[in-house]
């Protein structure tokens, strides 16, 4: 299991100008602007969780992007009543 960004489309600003988070991810074609849109657009598969764009959305007080659970298969995973990288021992 591992972390990769996700964008909340209703807090991104990309349609204002914004794009932070594109400009200052270190890999290449991983964030994008989604023209139809106009928000930002994390590309799963290329995304490798260093939380970057999180870091710079969150300084520029936008608070758009959250870092989300992904499978071992590549699936999302819901926040909701899931264990994280804990172990076994402490799943309650």
């Amino acid at each position: 299991m591992y972390n990769v960004a996700q964008v909340i489309d209703e807090k991104c600003v990309a349609k204002k100008g914004c794009r932070l988070c594109i400009m200052y991810c270190p890999e290449a074609n991983c964030l994008d602007l989604n023209p139809s849109k106009m928000v930002a657009e994390v590309i799963i598969d290329r995304c490798k969780g260093c939380e970057l764009c999180v870091i710079v959305c969150d300084a520029a007080k936008h608070y758009a992007i959250t870092m989300q659970a992904v499978s071992a298969t590549g699936q999302l995973m819901s926040n909701k009543g899931e264990s994280a990288a804990l172990g076994q021992a402490y799943q309650g």
